[in-house]
């Protein structure tokens, strides 16, 4: 089957994440279905753009699907078509002619840093290992703006204290490195000091963060963290390590950082990803105006 190939070829030479190759496996798999059901299509050499377009109608007009994640099918299914026509499975590209539909950019939400300071500064985190552990995770997302899937894949070997860095894996296994500051590296001396206080020799893993167990964190357990701290600062709904992300960028820029080097920071591939974060700023110029023109 193709679609398994091509997934192959993502999970064993591009090295893409199992939750990005289930992405790609569901998307392709209802454009297949797709086709065979509305246009008695097997044979995806077969496939014509008006096919696709029918099926880009039907996810935004049947499904309700918003314009992002239509958007990202259609991406699946480019590069799918794109690695059929490299191996010869097809001749023409169906998608050359297709365009992507245009969404609104999302302003990302954030937290003002008057309360992320409060929750650093002055939460009771709690004693013991568990109360140092949640406190570096909030203190490392917000100091480094690190995703959740990167935060729980640091490993002890990835912190240079020396070299005042952070080295972290991202997004298709891209290496960066985020310079810290002496007040970071402190925070995470001392939870290293009571984490080997707490399990001794008994750890297996080299991970940085660990359950109370010993073992590698996962996901749910860290949104947990996050969401019951960030309640106690702010009464937004969004309580996600990707809010405090989105803070990161947001009060860096508000500071004067430039925006290429906020890209860099986040790991992103592109500027564009980037210049969402300059509506924020745009947002905070605009209340500065009005509270200090005379006129306003």
């Amino acid at each position: 089957m193709l679609i398994e190939h091509f997934l192959d070829y993502l999970r064993n030479e591009r090295r893409y994440s199992p939750h990005t190759i289930g992405s790609y496996r569901t998307d392709l798999y209802s454009f297949s279905d797709f086709v065979k059901e509305r246009f008695r299509i097997e044979d995806h050499s077969d496939v014509k753009h008006n096919m696709v377009r029918a099926w880009l109608v039907s996810l935004i007009e049947d499904n309700s699907l918003g314009t992002r994640s239509v958007n990202r099918k259609l991406s699946s299914l480019k590069s799918y078509y794109r690695y059929l026509l490299r191996t010869g499975n097809v001749n023409t590209n169906p998608l050359d002619k297709i365009s992507q539909p245009r969404s609104k950019k999302r302003i990302p939400r954030f937290i003002e840093e008057e309360k992320l300071d409060d929750l650093l500064d002055n939460t009771d985190f709690g004693g013991g290992y568990t109360g140092s552990r949640d406190r570096m995770i909030i203190e490392t997302f917000y100091q480094t703006g690190i995703r959740r899937a990167e935060l729980i894949g640091l490993r002890d070997k990835d912190f240079d204290q020396y070299g005042m860095m952070l080295r972290v894996t991202g997004k298709g296994n891209k290496e960066r490195i985020i310079p810290v500051g002496n007040a970071f590296i402190s925070s995470l001396k001392n939870y290293i000091n009571e984490r080997e206080s707490y399990f001794g020799n008994t750890v297996k893993t080299d991970h940085l963060f660990l359950t109370e167990k010993g073992e590698k964190l996962y996901p749910r357990l860290v949104n947990r963290i996050v969401q019951n701290y960030l309640g106690m600062v702010t009464s937004s709904e969004k309580k996600s390590p990707h809010i405090i992300r989105h803070s990161f960028a947001t009060h860096m820029l508000n500071r004067g950082a430039e925006l290429n080097a906020i890209k860099e920071l986040l790991g992103h591939a592109s500027l564009t990803a980037t210049e969402v974060y300059t509506h924020n700023t745009f947002e905070k110029l605009k209340k500065i105006y009005k509270q200090a023109h005379p006129r306003a």
